[in-house]
Formats: C-alpha cells, sequence, structure tokens
C-alpha cells in the first residue's frame, strides 16, 4: 500500500478509509467476517469527480455554452476515462477482490477498475477534503483540452440527448433499471430509455453507466424509426 501512497502524492490519516476503497464487494461477499467493501465510497467519489471536473472546465472556458461544457465533462467522467485514470497507477494491483473474480481477470476489469477510482477519490475527499481530491483528479486531465476533438468523441447519452432536444428542447430521456442479475462481483444491469414513458431503446452492462451507454446506443440506431425522423 506504500507504493500506492507514492502514486497518489497522498498520505491518508485515517488509513482504514484507503483499505475500504481497495476492498471489492467480491472480497466482502467471500469473508466470513463482515468487511466494508467500497461501494458506499464510489457513490460519492462519482459525485466529487463530476463536480471537480464541471468546476474546472467553468473556470477554463468562460465562453464555453452549457452544452460544449457537458459534453467535456461526459468525456471525463465516462467509465473507459475512470478506468483508464486508473491504469495509469496500476490500482488493480492493490485491490482486494474474490477468488471468483481473481479467477476472472477482475483487476483489469474497467467497471472495478473504475469503480475503486471512484472510491479512491471518495476516501480522498473525506480524509483530506475537496481540494485533496480535486489536485488528485485534475492531475490525470491534459493541460491542453481540446474541446474540438471531444466533441468528435461524445458519449452515447450525450449524443442522444441532443438528438432529442433538437426535436423538442423541454424532452428527455429518462433511464430506468429493468433488471438486475447475477451475484453482488458479477452483476448484470439492464437499462431501458424512456422519453414520455414511450420506451425508445434498452441495452444491458456489467455496470449501470455502461448498460445506460450501451441502451443510449440501441436507441440511437432506432432514432429513425421511433420518431420518423
Amino acid at each position: 500500500m506504500n507504493s500506492l501512497i507514492e502514486k497518489i502524492h497522498y498520505n491518508f490519516k485515517n488509513k482504514e478509509l484507503l483499505k475500504i476503497a481497495l476492498t471489492h464487494s467480491s472480497y466482502s461477499n467471500e469473508s466470513k467476517k463482515e468487511i466494508k467493501n467500497n461501494e458506499r465510497l464510489e457513490f460519492l467519489g462519482d459525485s466529487v469527480i463530476s463536480l471537480i471536473i464541471a468546476n474546472h472546465l467553468f473556470e477554463i472556458f468562460p465562453e464555453k455554452s452549457e452544452g460544449e461544457l457537458t459534453k467535456v465533462r461526459a468525456f471525463f467522467v465516462c467509465d473507459n476515462s475512470l478506468s483508464n485514470f486508473a491504469k495509469q497507477i496500476n490500482l488493480g494491483e492493490y485491490l482486494k477482490i474474490g477468488k471468483g473474480e481473481e479467477h476472472a481477470g477482475g483487476r483489469n476489469r474497467p467497471s472495478i477498475l473504475e469503480d475503486a477510482f471512484e472510491a479512491l477519490v471518495g476516501a480522498m475527499y473525506l480524509d483530506g477534503g475537496f481540494e485533496v481530491a480535486k489536485n488528485f483528479v485534475l492531475g490525470f486531465l491534459p493541460k491542453e483540452i481540446d474541446v474540438e476533438k471531444i466533441d468528435s468523441l461524445t458519449d452515447y447519452k450525450t449524443k442522444l440527448q441532443e438528438k432529442i432536444q433538437k426535436k423538442d428542447k423541454d424532452l428527455k430521456a429518462h433511464y430506468v433499471l429493468k433488471k438486475e442479475s447475477g451475484p453482488d462481483h458479477d452483476k448484470c444491469f439492464e437499462i431501458e430509455i424512456l422519453i414520455n414513458s414511450k420506451a425508445i431503446g434498452c441495452g444491458v452492462g456489467k455496470s449501470k453507466k455502461r448498460a445506460e451507454q450501451d441502451a443510449a446506443k440501441n436507441a440511437l440506431e432506432n432514432f429513425e424509426k421511433i420518431t420518423g425522423e
């Protein structure tokens, strides 16, 4: 754990927070003892990361519109970006995961890495405050952010919302969890997208975020058939 502390350039006052952040649910589920896992910290870290990046973009791009800022934020808080951030510090090798997950290659699974990164940020926020978490997260962002390039790589959810608002600016896609299956360490989620109670797409994934992206992709593929546009 000392090598991870060196990589993140932060020494936790409460080491227990770091231990929890590195404990996957598969490990706590297999343990005979009651061990806390990182799911609650993941929940907190998700919001902290979003705020950090939103605040940063707001400051460095005073001329950009809400829509443009939303696209860039979505790019950096998506599961692919966060799992890549985790890989940069080899976060997977420090995780406590269950034997089944270990054999299945869980240390390199993007959804597990993404969740662990969020949990780590949540732990840093609780232990050191917003500035500590902010300095850590912003260290992964490029010094020069190319908005135009990112625009071409916008995630499916953002692209879908843009298409919907071209039809009617007051419309909004609602992502509904239809089904959740599998053990805690290997969940599968099924998401349905609704507009005015009408289903326009569905998708599945190992995390809710991935399932939402898959559903948005499905909705985009069927958009003309569904809306007549």
